[in-house]
């Protein structure tokens, strides 16, 4: 790394509002809908809450990202928070327990994409046009540049974790859908799951499977 780029350090202070978020809502959700299903493991843990602190991961949620991102100058990010945890055996059905839960994050945060498009576009926006030059530098721009990286920090993390391969809940709800004996086979490769993932993102192979999903829903809130 050779100096000081103050644009990576701009847009990094950017974004980390938005990823905050971002990895909050994930794995409330997760947690909150394993609650709603029956098993109350990541409310007696505490991990029902807003408050970011309680799900960030040291290394996966800040070292690794602002190290990654800083060597790549923002063009590639990977990071991870706590995982909620749940017990499949509290389900009345464990396998569609855990399908159903882990989408729920991934869903979560496509919801969030369109939440923040729908405060850059009808509120930061429309109020930016009535606001002293002076507020909109220093309030409207910052807050709509948040929203705008909201936007994209969801859509990607979405299209990641749906990636087919446990423990990333493209696996977990794939393995809830496939036959038990299949699925039972198919779960063993968990304890190798990021290993694999992070092999396909440096050989480019995931961007085969993560591209198409980015860019189908970024061309829909690009709509807006």
């Amino acid at each position: 790394m050779e100096g000081f780029n103050p644009e990576v350090l701009r847009r990094l202070l950017i974004s980390a509002p938005a990823i905050l978020i971002a990895i909050t809502f994930h794995e409330v959700s997760h947690g909150f809908v394993a609650y709603k299903l029956g098993d109350p493991t990541a409310k007696f843990t505490g991990r029902l809450t807003l408050n970011p602190i309680v799900h960030i991961d040291l290394f996966g949620t800040i070292l690794l990202p602002i190290l990654l991102y800083t060597m790549t100058s923002g063009q590639f990010v990977f990071g991870y928070a706590k995982p909620v945890p749940i017990n499949p055996m509290n389900f009345k059905n464990p396998r569609k327990g855990m399908a159903l839960s882990a989408a729920a994050g991934p869903v979560t945060n496509i919801l969030l994409a369109l939440a923040s498009t729908i405060i850059a576009k009808f509120i930061l926006a429309p109020l930016a046009t009535v606001m002293p030059q002076g507020v909109i530098e220093t309030v409207f721009r910052p807050l709509f540049l948040i929203a705008s990286a909201s936007v994209v920090i969801n859509v990607v993390l979405a299209a990641f974790n749906m990636i087919p391969i446990p423990p990333l809940d493209g696996g977990r709800v794939l393995t809830g859908l496939l036959p038990r004996q299949l699925a039972m086979s198919f779960s063993r490769i968990e304890p190798f799951g990021f290993i694999i993932v992070l092999i396909l993102i440096y050989s480019g192979l995931s961007s085969y499977v993560i591209m198409p999903v980015i860019d189908f829903f970024l061309k829909i809130f690009q709509a807006f």
